[in-house]
């Protein structure tokens, strides 16, 4: 809708519509009836009705960098006439699609009523000499600041061109949508389109605009809200940040862990030299350490939120706010988890390609015959590998389903029953299956002396406290006597509590209360 009713159709409606009925249709003279009721030039060659010509919305864009080719291009694939002023229009019109008219700033202005400001915020002054004629028009702000520019200025982008046109109406939006995305269209990047202004109507507009375009348009409020619509391009996954922070600092303990272990110790006390175990070795047995805290550190938080619930005996209560983040950042846990998993089995399979196993191999080959040993075969060792990989690979493929089910795409086609089946139940059950993979890969390597090295245990038995602490949780949790107090907990059930109903019946009735 247009601001002060400046659109040509339908009491101000913005872009043409198709009216039906017979109410608005003109009153035929006597001196026209002799006239044909359908003019020639509606009738195909063939003798059928030929659709009646639409006036082609016009929207026009000030700017001629690369979002405003982008954008010219994604509104005449929508069915827009785009007309598109640039200081210098023969340079510029061969960058632009054949069917949007490039012509100056002073000449683009003039019949859209929607305009599109392509420019940074430096250049806002340059359109100061086209204010009469911007008077009455929608100008939709679709730049960003930098972060150094976000925090020097006090107020948007949006609202700066507010103040040096008075008279124009602005709309933030579509600074949240690359280039790439306007021309690949919606289906290849995020289909929202923020957007906010100080007037119902000129963002009514931009909506419809957003819509038509193929995006979901996303309503922010009142211009005030663009420094924030604004502040959305400049963060860096703002959801990862802890989360890669606490992968990190496993990586580096368990990294160090195993450094000291498997490569400094032998180098101190026997004096031989491992460091190239390093780039591979080392980094393949600290990359299991932290796929596998990390997704016990998933699940853990909803077993401390279940012992507060037991304990409290309610739900209506908050839980504490690291608590709340935790809970909260339990996805992004877990698919760092499966990336470092993922990168274990890849790391796994170049194991035999390095040059100091093969050397290794001849060694022991060669040891083997001076030893005269025809026959080399332990039973028991060959039975805890095979389990061993079997079970890491029905961990991995659990993982796999989880991290595939986080995509947005695929947890949409997923009613809240199934997707909480296959992030909680099976979730616990690569939990489990990863569990029994560590511990038949200790077997009983916890219990030999020879393991400690420098008075430290196998890296394994620490990273089993904390998944079989939630293991053990949980089957605690499965009792009868814990189960059914919490799920009456979480149906509204208080210890201790009751809730008072007054009926407001009569005056007798009114004395009585109800408990639950």
């Amino acid at each position: 809708m247009l601001p002060g009713g400046r659109g040509r159709r339908g009491q101000g409606c913005l872009w043409p519509v198709a009216h039906s009925g017979t109410q608005d249709m003109p009153t035929r003279t006597s001196g026209e009836m002799d006239k044909p009721l359908i003019s020639r030039h509606l009738v195909d060659s063939d003798g059928s009705l030929a659709e009646a010509p639409r006036e082609v919305p016009k929207v026009g864009i000030l700017g001629s960098g690369d979002f405003a080719r982008s954008l010219a291009t994604r509104l005449v694939g929508s069915g827009f006439s785009v007309v598109v002023g640039s200081r210098n229009p023969k340079r510029m019109a061969g960058l632009f699609p054949s069917a949007a008219q490039v012509t100056l700033q002073e000449e683009a202005v003039g019949s859209p009523e929607v305009i599109f400001v392509a420019m940074f915020r430096e250049h806002y002054s340059t359109l100061c000499g086209l204010s009469d004629q911007l008077a009455g028009k929608i100008l939709v702000d679709v730049s960003n600041p930098t972060q150094q520019e976000h925090l020097r200025h006090h107020e948007s982008n949006a609202e700066y061109l507010a103040s040096l046109f008075p008279t124009c109406t602005v709309v933030k939006a579509f600074n949240v949508i690359s280039a790439w995305t306007l021309q690949a269209g919606p289906r290849d990047g995020n289909r929202q389109v923020p957007i906010c202004s100080d007037q119902p109507e000129a963002k009514r507009a931009v909506l419809e605009l957003a819509q038509a375009m193929g995006f979901t348009p996303v309503d922010m409020g009142s211009l005030a809200s663009a420094r924030e619509v604004e502040a959305m391009p400049l963060r860096l996954l703002p959801g990862w940040k802890v989360p890669a922070l606490l992968a990190l600092g496993l990586f580096v303990f368990f990294y160090t862990y195993n450094f000291i272990r498997d490569v400094l110790q032998p180098y101190l006390q026997e004096g031989k030299n491992k460091f190239y175990q390093l780039p591979v070795s080392v980094v393949n047995t600290t990359l299991p350490c932290v796929a596998y805290v990390l997704l016990s550190l998933v699940y853990l938080p909803g077993v401390v939120a279940a012992a507060l619930q037991l304990r409290r005996g309610t739900k209506y209560r908050r839980f504490p706010d690291w608590l709340d983040h935790w809970l909260q950042h339990r996805k992004q846990m877990g698919l760092l988890s499966f990336f470092c998993a993922a990168l274990h089995a890849l790391y796994s399979f170049c194991l035999p390609l390095r040059r100091s196993h093969r050397y290794e191999l001849v060694n022991q080959a060669v040891k083997q015959v001076l030893t005269n040993k025809s026959h080399l075969w332990i039973e028991e060792e060959v039975w805890r590998m095979e389990i061993y990989l079997s079970l890491g690979v029905l961990a991995l493929g659990t993982l796999s389903l989880l991290a595939v089910t986080s995509l947005p795409s695929i947890a949409n086609s997923l009613n809240w029953r199934e997707f909480s089946f296959v992030q909680s139940t099976l979730g616990f059950v690569g939990l489990v299956l990863s569990t029994l993979h560590t511990l038949t890969y200790g077997w009983t390597r916890a219990f030999e002396e020879s393991r400690y090295k420098f008075y430290l245990p196998p890296t394994f038995t620490l990273t089993l406290l904390v998944p079989c602490v939630v293991i053990l949780a949980k089957g605690l949790f499965l009792l009868p006597c814990f189960s059914r107090r919490l799920s009456r907990i979480r149906r509204g059930w208080e210890k201790d509590g009751a809730v008072k109903f007054t009926l407001p019946v009569d005056c007798a009735l009114a004395q009585k209360t109800s408990h639950v």
